[in-house]
């Protein structure tokens, strides 16, 4: 573990040397959707991380414009079971939303990356010739997180009943003793990112957001849910409702809003430095889904004519200290630089989780990424960061903003708690 307090980054590079770095010969992304993220109690509260991943799922399929009969399997991430069934989420995911019955599903769970593994490893099954075209799926329900117990199944002692908040004591990483948020305050100290500064990354995240809102970027990505009812084949009737407050449809993000640098600055320390609930992250509920496949069946006409949006063309994961995790996507995206040959004035766009606004301006300062090439439409700190979802999330809107803008290459990553980065690089022809 550095020394935080002597207020100099050490050389991240080095991390990179332990990182994890596969490349994929074939692996398309056909198409995606996701849904709104909606804050904390807010319009999806009462919906299950099964039923938001159906919902995205269903959308991304119907996009990708493939018989879901080929798809030959799902690969589902979640963090927090939400529901008591989400034992099974990721089959169910797959069978409510078309899968054929003989083909296999899995959940995937690398926590805020857990996205990206479960597209890593679609890439991973395309690029090998297992299946024609896979489901990737990220799904969280952040409101529905239990209020537990561990310890109680055999009854209560006296004085002893223990219920916790499952949702906080999960931003305690209880191997080195420190908060999420205070590993970003570690982070503020040896890079020397300021209050002020980490509060101007966070205003503008907002400011950015609100103009890619606005455009209808955000739109292109979206599925707004309404009621639904799945069904299929010897499945018993799922039902999504919507709270009455949501009148019938949910279509935009709720977290997005004007938020001046002079509100920012209004608000106390969390974690007792630079980091803010309103220079954070925000707690969301959403799921967001992708299809992949073979560049044989992308141009085949088995995708009913969709262009492809683009391909996943690598993927790395490092590990970092725990103590400072955010810096996680640094080594990972350099290990896959050095593994194609590139540097960082190759890649078109970085797609960064916002965990934190000191955790994100670190990892662009040890990266040299200029910040108009650093998530161009905002991050997680404007509209939310929904543990699985975010991945998928970063992947698709980061492959829409390449063709958008008519660029070549993006590298979307993110840390994760306990000492990990993930990154992928992903490409347009």
């Amino acid at each position: 573990m550095p020394d935080v307090n002597q207020g100099t980054a050490p050389d991240w590079t080095r991390y990179a040397e332990g990182a994890i770095v596969e490349t994929f010969a074939d692996a398309t992304l056909l198409a995606g959707a996701r849904t709104p993220f909606t804050d904390l109690n807010g319009a999806l509260a009462p919906i299950s991380p099964t039923d938001l991943g159906i919902h995205a799922a269903r959308t991304a399929i119907a996009r990708s414009g493939i018989d879901p009969a080929r798809l030959g399997t799902t690969i589902a991430g979640n963090c927090i079971q939400a529901s008591y069934d989400t034992l099974l989420y990721a089959r169910h995911i797959g069978l409510y939303s078309g899968m054929r019955d003989d083909r296999p599903a899995h959940g995937v769970q690398r926590l805020c990356t857990t996205g990206f593994e479960a597209i890593a490893q679609g890439a991973r099954l395309t690029s090998a010739g297992q299946v024609e075209a896979a489901l990737c799926v990220g799904t969280e329900s952040m409101s529905r997180a239990p209020i537990a117990a561990y310890t109680h199944r055999g009854g209560f002692a006296l004085g002893q009943v223990e219920f916790k908040d499952q949702l906080w004591e999960a931003l305690m990483d209880t191997g080195c003793g420190t908060a999420m948020g205070g590993t970003a305050e570690n982070l503020a100290r040896l890079h020397g990112v300021t209050r002020e500064e980490t509060d101007a990354y966070a205003a503008e995240s907002f400011s950015r957001a609100l103009a890619a809102q606005a455009a209808g970027r955000f739109a292109e990505e979206i599925a707004p849910v309404t009621d639904a009812v799945f069904e299929g084949p010897g499945l018993k009737i799922r039902k999504l409702r919507l709270p009455r407050s949501a009148k019938g449809e949910v279509a935009t993000d709720s977290h997005i809003r004007p938020t001046p640098i002079e509100v920012l600055a209004k608000l106390a320390p969390v974690f007792g430095g630079v980091q803010t609930g309103g220079n954070s992250s925000a707690i969301v509920d959403g799921a967001a889904a992708v299809v992949l496949t073979t560049g044989r069946v992308a141009t085949s006409g088995a995708a009913g004519g969709a262009a492809p949006l683009g391909r996943i063309t690598a993927a790395a994961v490092a590990g970092v200290p725990a103590e400072v995790m955010g810096i996680g996507p640094v080594p990972a995206a350099i290990a896959l630089l050095r593994k194609l040959g590139l540097t960082v004035e190759d890649i078109d766009l970085f797609e960064i989780n916002e965990a934190f606004g000191a955790q994100a301006e670190s990892v662009r300062r040890a990266l040299g990424v200029p910040r108009e090439r650093f998530n161009v439409n905002g991050g997680a700190i404007a509209f939310g960061h929904p543990l699985a979802a975010t991945g998928v999330r970063c992947v698709l809107s980061v492959l829409m903003e390449l063709r958008r803008c008519g660029k070549r290459r993006a590298i979307a990553g993110a840390c994760a708690g306990g000492g990990q980065g993930m990154a992928l690089l992903l490409e347009v022809d």
